[in-house]
């Protein structure tokens, strides 16, 4: 048996296809019901607003959404914070800015390793030429 405390009240708990305890599901369960209830009265609200109304977190929401339990296309105004700078999206993890810095970041760590393996590797060249004379002198 495997067993782990639930992330959100701490206890321990017998951890088998859930990440929290039974009693954290229920009450994530009827969090999803009013946000559900809340979606369905109001289909122009955005997250804040559903945030504020029902009383569950904006993180529980997004969770909601990524899970496909919440379905934006029912939500047409409904969008979730980007995971690095927080600006409101209605796909990925990630606005197109942060993508953007993201893959330019990636592209010039690895320009800088390349640059680095071949000067490592051209002077290493010039180690072994430098070998190479002293044999001859002997």
């Amino acid at each position: 048996m495997n067993l782990d405390n639930c992330p959100r009240c701490g206890k321990l708990f017998a951890k088998n296809f859930r990440d929290v305890c039974p009693v954290c599901m229920r009450d994530i369960d009827k969090e999803y019901e009013k946000c559900a209830t809340y979606l369905r009265e109001n289909k122009g609200a955005m997250i804040t607003e559903l945030s504020d109304q029902t009383g569950v977190s904006i993180r529980q929401i997004t969770k909601f959404i990524r899970e496909g339990r919440i379905s934006m296309m029912d939500a047409p105004n409904l969008s979730y914070p980007c995971e690095s700078c927080g600006v409101l999206i209605r796909e990925n993890h990630l606005c197109d800015a942060c993508r953007k810095r993201l893959t330019k970041d990636t592209r010039r760590m690895l320009d800088d390793e390349k640059s680095r393996k071949e000067t490592e590797a051209a002077n290493a060249a010039e180690i072994y030429k430098g070998l190479d004379r002293y044999k001859k002198l002997e």
